[in-house]
């Protein structure tokens, strides 16, 4: 009785602490910024590119210096810097009381935090199924406007995995064939499924830079990327793609993508991206709750 008494004035006198800490003082760290994975993603395609195709070199080229002059604008002409405070708040504290003498509603950075870390791997998988199901409908649409067939799409693809169909005729793979609707269905689901993933991990980070990363520079990424691939691996395979369809295809892909991968984490909104940068990143986890609820009860 003599304990549980004790814990609301331990926390009454946390929450008095300056700037609602307890008692520990802020941290003053630099800003977190994006630009070095983007100077690091410009580098690997401009080396890439000496490899590959002059295309993939000068796309890299350009990702390097907009990563360069973002990055000095981030310490020139004064540094930027932000105030992180300790992980354990008065308010934390707090709740951790509350909650031993009933359920109580989750904070609204808490929540977030618990939907980051809850929902990321369900949303990967759902936005990596809309978007390859959105990226199928224009690629059907394109073989159905080009070709006049449901199957040439999705017959391509197939055709990257089999050797014997890189020099079938545009009749063959126009036509229905289980082998390459199997295949290309599977090869399709796992790559979609995988971006997916790669977009509920990466787009929460930077919320304000995902329509335009996933949408439209990720989609040009990749849309390079196969271009060099497909004409250094397998040539006669990549002159039957139409490239301006198949990037309409990967944007639609991208859009899609983070569309769902938005309705789950809610990172568009302005309530999440005034979260810190831990709780953003999925850093910030139940973990620290337990932490201070087990440092109270002692």
């Amino acid at each position: 009785m003599q304990e549980h008494a004790s814990l609301p004035r331990d926390a009454a006198k946390n929450a008095a602490a300056p700037h609602g800490e307890t008692g520990i003082e802020s941290i003053h760290l630099p800003s977190p910024t994006v630009w070095p994975m983007v100077l690091a993603l410009g580098v690997t395609l401009l080396v890439a590119g000496l490899i590959t195709n002059a295309a993939i070199s000068l796309l890299g080229a350009v990702f390097a210096v907009a990563a360069s002059v973002g990055w000095f604008r981030n310490v020139l002409p004064h540094e930027r810097h932000e105030e992180v405070h300790a992980p354990v708040s008065a308010a934390e504290r707090a709740a951790a009381v509350a909650a031993s003498a009933g359920p109580r509603p989750a904070p609204a950075a808490a929540a977030h935090g618990q939907r980051r870390l809850t929902y990321s791997f369900l949303s990967g998988i759902e936005a990596g199924a809309a978007g390859g199901a959105a990226m199928a409908l224009v690629a059907t649409a394109f073989g159905m406007v080009r070709f006049h067939s449901l199957w040439y799409a999705i017959n391509l693809m197939a055709a990257s995995s089999f050797l014997s169909w890189s020099n079938a005729s545009d009749a063959f793979l126009s036509g229905f064939h289980l082998q390459g609707l199997l295949a290309g269905l599977l090869i399709h689901m796992l790559i979609s499924v995988l971006v997916g993933l790669l977009y509920a991990a990466t787009m929460p980070i930077f919320p304000r830079l995902s329509l335009v990363a996933g949408g439209i520079l990720g989609p040009l990424v990749w849309t390079g990327l196969a271009f060099s691939l497909t004409k250094s691996v397998a040539p006669l395979l990549g002159a039957r793609v139409d490239w301006l369809w198949f990037i309409v295809s990967q944007i639609a892909f991208g859009l899609t993508a983070v569309w769902i991968v938005n309705l789950r984490i809610r990172f568009l909104s302005a309530e999440f991206q005034s979260l810190p940068f831990d709780q953003r990143a999925g850093l910030h986890s139940n973990e620290a709750q337990r932490s201070a609820a087990s440092e109270v009860r002692q």
